[in-house]
């Protein structure tokens, strides 16, 4: 990855998802949240493909992309919660998959025999990103489905985690 400039578009763009994200608690109309998590699902759409085209593809866009989707989501999730259309519980189901690598990243660094891994987004992974955002879109435009849509992305995040497992157990070897 080049190293470049720090202000690149698709890193602009991604930092606007954490501009988005506090506007949940200012905005409460359902409305306005709706069109908050089209912006921060497109944006992150954007900002890969842009990096792509661009070839402005950066070490520090590979950390801040993945770190803005996470705060957009728990910034909206814990919105919902307070709200009352999400519970706690449910949270931490939509949450498992950035739960269970986040501790995987810090088990997988600090365990001798495992060979440093570069984690890259792989598809169950950004399936989950995408169940994450239609979770929200439900849960603000149907709540009564939400609960199958939080189903729905536990059960992707169970696919997601095995396959990073699966990923760091075969590159302990090579």
């Amino acid at each position: 990855m080049p190293g470049g400039s720090l202000l690149t578009l698709p890193n602009l763009i991604s930092l606007s998802r954490l501009f988005l994200a506090p506007a949940f608690f200012v905005l409460p109309r359902v409305e306005a949240r709706v069109a908050l998590v089209i912006a921060a699902a497109a944006s992150d759409m954007l900002d890969g493909w842009l990096a792509r085209r661009l070839g402005s593809k950066s070490r520090f866009g590979a950390i801040l992309d993945p770190v803005a989707d996470r705060v957009f989501v728990l910034t909206a999730l814990l919105a919902l919660v307070l709200h009352g259309t999400l519970s706690p519980a449910q949270v931490a189901i939509v949450l498992s998959r950035d739960i269970m690598t986040t501790l995987g990243f810090f088990v997988a660094s600090s365990v001798s025999w495992l060979r440093p891994v570069e984690f890259r987004a792989r598809k169950p992974g950004k399936l989950v990103t995408v169940l994450q955002m239609l979770t929200l879109l439900v849960a603000l435009m149907i709540p009564a489905r939400a609960g199958m849509m939080v189903v729905l992305t536990g059960l992707a995040s169970v696919v997601a985690v095995a396959d990073y497992t699966m990923v760091l157990w075969r590159e302990r070897v090579r």
